[in-house]
């Protein structure tokens, strides 16, 4: 009885093939057994489809007909077909249509030299080289699929993709035509006119000329690029945001970025980068390695050179020959200024410079002076015990040679520094205050110091050296806070001497 109900359902979903009109009707066995030929304004009818051509050889029998010149099906309201020739078999509803093959389904053309057409499946198939056109879109590959009772389109290989700001070269694509969105699950490069976006996964929204790329996609230009495991890019508004792993490399200032978040609004002219984030500066000598919670980049909107970077908080970094920490870093790129607030600490060799605010000026890639400011504090390690010292109100500190080479010290002025004979013996300790100094340094040891009004000194030798005499108000070796090596400014080390730290806040506050 199953076997009886199939048969009749099969059968019952077989139509005739009506002949709706032909010049003329010729029987010739030459044809073949059961084959008339039409020839003339040929039309055929099955069900709602309409089959045009100028001539056509019809099996009634098999529901099966050739048709030659002119070819056009009407196979819906919506959708037409033309060609050259078809063969056309009733019993499956299944075309094949060859030369100068059109599909127009509403704004929708297809165009191909051979293709398939499954009624039944409402599924159109080019198995060569064939393209799709939807408005100012138009999508080419080497074998395609298009459903058109939910207009949808599917492209395979060489698939090429081309609008009037675009253009995107892919090996798979999903094309839903309504709502102008194409999904792809291959390799695929998209061309702008001053960006390039790779990926290997995603989609396009044509209409709104959105990507969304997944599986490892890149945004770049001739200045920059973007590297992260996930991409969003709107091109209208110039907004990228990438998302784990990020890496953004800058070929201009020859810079890499590292964080798992970022955006960038071009038109704006600005960027960020957070989430363990890591910034490496190369020179020509060695490598600044930089962390801090939040990286923000300011760009020039016409020319997108960068004209700052600002960072905070936590900030963190590392060369070979300088490190420092703080809580936020202003970096103006024009200028090679660094400006470093909140609690800003710099080492350089056995030196550690400390102020309320610090600002660093960099020529030729090396440190060229620092600028201390209010509460400025230098110290530097003596070669054998100690440390020597230099304090006051405002200080800037001249490097040659990425070495600490003298300093200027403006507004109550202190030093203590440790005398020692050629041979390295104690001679003593020389205390002195004054308005302003200047200060000559050496080998990291004070050499000369140069005072200027109501200055006093004293020399203290070491058997009649006083408890405490030995530092300053105010003194704290914070070495323990210094990164020692690139991945130790990921660190976040305790803060040391918390007595020592918290009086002098509130002397500051005082």
């Amino acid at each position: 009885m199953l076997f009886c109900q199939t048969l009749a359902a099969q059968q019952k979903s077989k139509t005739f093939v009506h002949i709706v009109h032909a010049d003329h009707q010729i029987y010739d066995e030459s044809f073949g057994k059961n084959v008339e030929r039409l020839i003339g304004n040929v039309a055929l009818r099955q069900d709602s489809a309409y089959f045009y051509s100028d001539s056509a050889h019809f099996n009634e029998k098999t529901r099966y007909f050739d048709g030659y010149g002119h070819v056009h099906i009407i196979v819906n309201d919506s959708t037409d077909i033309f060609s050259d020739k078809c063969k056309y078999s009733g019993d499956i509803k299944f075309a094949e249509l060859f030369d100068n093959v059109i599909l127009k389904d509403d704004s929708t053309v297809l165009k191909t030299n051979y293709m398939t057409y499954d009624r039944n499946k409402h599924l159109a198939t080019y198995p060569r080289h064939g393209s799709i056109t939807r408005n100012d879109k138009n999508l080419v590959s080497r074998k395609g699929y298009y459903r058109d009772d939910i207009q949808v389109a599917y492209f395979r290989t060489d698939v090429v993709v081309t609008t009037p700001k675009s253009r995107m070269f892919t090996d798979t694509l999903e094309y839903r035509i309504q709502e102008e969105k194409m999904y792809f699950f291959g390799p695929t490069t998209i061309y702008y006119d001053d960006n390039v976006l790779v990926g290997n996964y995603g989609w396009y929204d044509a209409k709104n000329d959105i990507a969304y790329l997944d599986k490892r996609a890149t945004l770049s230009n001739q200045g920059y690029s973007i590297t992260s495991d996930t991409m969003f890019y709107d091109k209208k508004a110039d907004f990228a945001k990438a998302m784990s792993n990020v890496i953004i490399e800058d070929t201009v200032n020859k810079a890499i970025v590292e964080g798992n978040y970022a955006e960038m609004w071009k038109k704006l002219g600005k960027s960020y980068v957070t989430d363990s984030v890591r910034a490496l500066y190369f020179a020509d000598k060695d490598t600044l390695y930089l962390h801090s919670d939040t990286l923000f980049f300011f760009m020039d909107t016409v020319t997108q050179k960068a004209e700052r970077m600002l960072a905070y908080y936590n900030v963190r970094f590392y060369r070979r020959d300088i490190q420092g920490k703080c809580d936020s870093l202003n970096y103006y790129i024009a200028d090679s200024c660094a400006k470093m607030r909140r609690e800003p600490i710099v080492w350089a060799e056995n030196s550690q410079l400390r102020g309320d605010s610090i600002n660093i000026v960099i020529a030729r890639k090396a440190i060229d002076s620092v600028l201390l400011y209010p509460n400025g504090f230098i110290i530097q390690k003596d070669t054998i015990e100690g440390f020597n010292q230099i304090k006051g109100k405002t200080m800037i500190a001249y490097f040659k040679d990425n070495e600490l080479d003298h300093v200027y010290d403006d507004g109550n002025a202190e030093t203590v520094y440790w005398l020692r004979e050629e041979d390295g013996s104690m001679i003593g300790v020389n205390v002195s205050q004054s308005v302003a100094m200047d200060i000559k340094i050496e080998k990291n040891q004070i050499v000369r110091i140069k005072y200027f009004k109501k200055t006093t000194e004293t020399l203290y030798p070491k058997e009649k050296m006083k408890p405490g005499i030995e530092v300053l108000k105010g003194f704290e070796w914070l070495d323990e806070l210094r990164p020692v090596d690139p991945n130790d400014i990921f660190r976040k080390p305790k803060k040391v001497l918390e007595d020592q730290g918290n009086g002098r806040r509130k002397g500051r506050r005082k």
